[in-house]
């Protein structure tokens, strides 16, 4: 009786052949992108869509800045806007949120609609075409922050937040960059033209 003897390396090759293929192992899992601070002019037109749905002449009264713990502050972008639109046909007004994520204080991701109100004119900010906004925040920062060279020296590390209005010591939409949390706890912040990006005046 013959036997047949089977070359060593080709045996290796029958054998591994013959084995079931083995797993891939877990999936690699996808990184997670952490959500990123948007301008003021980007978040006004995502709320500026449903604010036509709401009136076909909308138009805006004022944009703010809310700066989220959860999302890391760039310069001249926010976690989150807030927009009040006006109807001047049908006298009401409506605040609208953009917000890059879920948040406390009612902010849910995307453009949200608030409850309408009654709209009576005031002479400290009057209601403007969105058209007007030529410039964006992260814009009119660059050029704010050049004006403010001195101040930021000496106070470092400040919160940055803007307000989008018109009042009657301009002529156009300023946007209003402010060194503070808000307002009233600032003691600092410069106006810039919405539609030329040009400087305006800086309040102390």
């Amino acid at each position: 009786m013959r036997r047949y003897l089977i070359p060593v390396p080709m045996l290796a090759l029958l054998l591994s052949c013959g084995e079931a293929p083995k797993s891939a192992g877990p999936a690699a899992k996808k990184e997670v992108k952490p959500p990123e601070a948007v301008t003021g002019r980007y978040a006004l037109y995502q709320m500026f869509a449903p604010a036509r749905t709401w009136a076909a002449d909308a138009q805006v009264l004022e944009l703010k800045s809310i700066q989220l713990p959860e999302v890391k502050a760039e310069a001249g972008k926010a976690g989150a806007w807030q927009a009040t639109f006006v109807s001047p046909g049908r006298g009401m007004a409506r605040s609208y949120t953009y917000s890059v994520i879920e948040a406390p204080g009612n902010l849910h991701k995307g453009p949200f609609a608030g409850a309408e109100q009654g709209y009576t004119p005031r002479p400290q900010n009057t209601p403007f075409l969105i058209a007007a906004v030529k410039t964006d925040s992260d814009e009119v920062y660059k050029t704010a922050l050049k004006k403010a060279a001195d101040y930021e020296k000496k106070n470092p590390g400040l919160p940055i937040n803007f307000i989008l209005e018109k009042t009657p010591r301009t002529t156009n939409p300023a946007w209003r960059v402010i060194w503070g949390e808000s307002v009233s706890r600032s003691n600092f912040s410069i106006y810039m033209d919405a539609s030329t990006g040009d400087y305006l005046q800086t309040m102390r």
